[in-house]
């Protein structure tokens, strides 16, 4: 499980020896992570590949500037961006 403190949500990463589902991804279905602090960054990469997380090519090289796309066992990615979240600013 993996959320904030105080948050209304979390994530859950499950999976079931007993039955296996089979994947269905596709390159652009990402969770993005934005990391402002580098060694926050890099202990979050480490962390990712101590996980089993592989590290794959962005399908958008958007998140090939400043982050880092990793892939776990069943072909869901995670990219850890080292930049700051920015909300757009509201359309009118």
């Amino acid at each position: 499980m993996l959320g904030a403190p105080d948050s209304g949500y979390h994530f859950e990463f499950t999976r079931c020896r007993t039955h296996p589902v089979e994947p269905t991804t596709t390159p652009e279905d990402l969770v993005v992570f934005y990391v402002p602090l580098q060694t926050q960054w890099q202990a979050l990469c480490d962390s990712a590949l101590a996980a089993g997380f592989r590290p794959v090519a962005s399908f958008n090289p958007y998140w090939e500037a400043r982050g880092r796309t990793f892939e776990d066992a069943d072909g869901y990615r995670l990219v850890l961006q080292r930049d700051e979240w920015r909300a757009e600013a509201p359309r009118s």
